[in-house]
């Protein structure tokens, strides 16, 4: 899943070689934790946050396949 998020935001920011992916445990669900530079944030996010939340339905699913519980937070 981190190379997932690795890949697919490093297509949409400016500087991909920044991007900072960590994954946390919280009982029984996995936490991804993602930084990128402040310049970047709103390619991420999106008009209206529909960038980011298409990431994080994509993520879902995947993870639904699995029996896991995910969950992605954007440091800032």
């Amino acid at each position: 899943m981190e190379e997932f998020l690795h890949y697919v935001v490093g297509k949409l920011v400016e500087y991909p070689d920044e991007i900072v992916v960590t994954r946390k445990e919280e009982g029984d669900k996995t936490v991804f934790l993602l930084a990128a530079r402040k310049s970047d944030l709103p390619k991420i996010i999106g008009k209206g946050g529909h960038t980011i939340q298409a990431l994080r339905t994509l993520m879902h699913a995947s993870a639904q396949k699995k029996g896991q519980h995910i969950a992605l937070e954007i440091l800032e």
